[in-house]
């Protein structure tokens, strides 16, 4: 029997029931994608792959540049069966937090809800997997380009059938801790918030005030007690052994949402390795930040931690210990907004020879994102995030900018590069809805100048929590997938790389393998992203030079 309306219990409880058919980018379709080549084997199990890795090797003799192009042939091997999957939020109650629960729930039974625009119904817009396409190929005879959808390029968990969970160090309980985020329309929040009262109050999460802001410790009244960081480790690895084995689950991602921590200073004997690191926590040593606690204990459990904020959690000893471990760690910091913007911006600009000469981006917002920025230190984290975000574009044109040269010292100089400046302030009256400034000041021909100004106002948690929902799929497809490298004789399928820098596309700093470039450009990103996924089914990454349409 169900409640009285007026507890806002009115709402469909199946798809059947719903008011609107289902959203596109929410629908359910059958593994539909079959290719037919010798390259491209099936079972009940898994789809095996032959690639062909392209590329060229570029010897720089006397000034000129000789090219060998290299071809080096894999196999990869991805796995039919979609696990159970669950996700672990740590900031479960913040604004990202309490934005994708409320939004699964309200697509899991298809809740429409009014705004003044009119009747509203659920989605995954803003979803790159569940909301956007790829090419796969074009069709006999026309010519005809054919685009899918990203997620039926390969099997991927259905985000409405996520297992929820997490720690917050708010124990406001989640229908509360909705409310208070002020993000989501009063009457979406009124159908779903008797569905997100049954998730009660977060976990008690880890609490080390030096690392959050000052302005934060009125919310935390939901805490591990104690200060033996050994314990609080042991304590969350038995909260994510806890949630998999009581929801049944074949995997459990690890998702850092919470506050945007301070910089851990990188200290040898402390940080640097896996064991000075497993020792430090043993010590209860001050430089080991919550996150960094949780990234270890999700790979000591063999579950993929994610970093979705800016901070430096991944210290060279926990990228030392996924290697150990073979666990998948991915991150920093979610590129939702200004950054992603950026990437693509700046990107047009020196692909079009055109010398961005300074950018200038302001920011203001009131959510608690921006109340825990408002602190220099924790700022500082975000700065250093959104800075990077052009290096790569400027290093690949030194037409335009001057290239490194060696110091008075013997060391390198950076070389030269636009003047960049990021400002953020905290204005609680626009709460979460962000305002974005930017100005780039560019030369162009013959000494002239141009000017480009964008405003951009944006929800802030409705851009992210897509993000969110990304990485977790995408991460969990990841685990599935094994390769082998023919050309090296490799025998037998092993998994991947555990930094997962395919996450790249939805990271602001995205996190690489060690002594490996940073690739920032939003584009060659998403190539990239595109490229590996066909990959798995056999497929040549598809060339834009559709060369039928140039030949008779």
């Amino acid at each position: 029997m169900s409640a009285p309306s007026s507890s806002g219990y009115n709402t469909p409880d199946s798809e059947l029931e719903s008011i609107l058919p289902i959203h596109p980018t929410a629908v359910r379709r059958p593994e539909y994608i079959k290719v037919n080549s010798e390259n491209t084997t099936y079972t009940d199990e898994n789809i095996t792959s032959k690639y062909f890795y392209r590329g060229a090797d570029v010897v720089i003799s006397d000034g000129q540049f000789n090219v060998t192009p290299t071809v080096k042939p894999f196999e990869f091997q991805t796995a039919r069966k979609v696990g159970k999957t669950g996700l672990m939020m740590i900031g479960m109650g913040g604004n990202n937090g309490t934005t994708l629960c409320a939004t699964i729930l309200a697509n899991k039974h298809q809740i429409c809800w009014h705004t003044k625009e009119g009747l509203q119904q659920p989605n995954y817009i803003g979803s790159v997997l569940r909301a956007s396409t790829v090419r796969i190929g074009s069709e006999p005879g026309t010519a005809k380009e054919i685009y899918v959808p990203l997620c039926d390029v390969l099997p991927m968990v259905h985000p409405s059938d996520l297992v929820l969970g997490g720690w917050d160090i708010s124990g406001v309980p989640m229908d509360k801790a909705m409310e208070r985020a002020r993000v989501l329309d009063y009457d979406l929040q009124r159908q779903v918030k008797p569905h997100m009262a049954l998730f009660g109050s977060p976990l008690p999460s880890i609490y080390y005030p030096d690392f959050i802001a000052a302005n934060q410790e009125a919310r935390a009244d939901n805490v591990v007690p104690g200060a033996d960081k050994q314990v609080h480790l042991e304590h969350i690895r038995a909260d994510i052994r806890r949630f998999k084995e009581q929801n049944d689950l074949d995997r459990v991602v690890v998702f850092w949402t919470a506050n945007t921590e301070r910089y851990s200073d990188i200290i040898p004997g402390v940080n640097d390795t896996a064991d000075n690191l497993l020792a430090s926590i043993r010590s209860s040593h001050f430089e080991v930040s919550p996150s960094t606690l949780f990234a270890v204990a999700a790979i000591l459990e063999g579950e993929p931690f994610i970093n979705g904020a800016p901070q430096n959690t991944f210290v060279p000893g926990v990228i030392d210990l996924a290697e150990r471990h073979k666990s998948f760690i991915g991150g920093d910091d979610l590129k939702s907004g200004q950054t992603k913007l950026k990437s693509v911006l700046a990107e047009f600009l020196v692909n079009a020879g055109i010398k961005p000469l300074s950018i200038a981006s302001y920011n203001h917002l009131g959510n608690n994102d921006g109340h825990n920025l408002s602190a220099e230190r924790q700022f500082k984290s975000k700065e250093i995030s959104k800075s990077s975000v052009v290096d790569d574009m400027v290093d690949a044109n030194r037409l335009l900018y001057k290239p490194p040269v060696p110091g008075t010292k013997g060391k390198v100089t950076k070389g030269e590069h636009p003047d960049h400046i990021v400002v953020i302030k905290y204005v609680p009256a626009v709460g979460d809805s962000k305002r974005a400034i930017d100005e780039y000041y560019s030369e162009i021909f013959c000494g002239g100048r141009q000017t480009i100004n964008i405003f951009n106002e944006c929800e802030d948690s409705l851009l992210a929590t897509p993000l969110i929902l990304d990485l977790t799929i995408l991460t969990e497809l990841l685990t599935r997938i094994n390769y082998r490298d023919v050309s090296a004789g490799q025998a037998d399928f092993a998994p991947l790389y555990p930094v997962l820098s395919l996450l790249s596309y939805m990271c602001k700093a995205p996190l690489v393998k060690p002594g490996t470039d940073v690739v920032n450009s939003l584009g060659r990103q998403r190539n990239a992203l595109d490229a590996f996924l066909k990959a798995c089914l056999g497929l040549e990454s598809n060339s834009d030079l559709l060369l039928e349409t140039r030949i008779w």
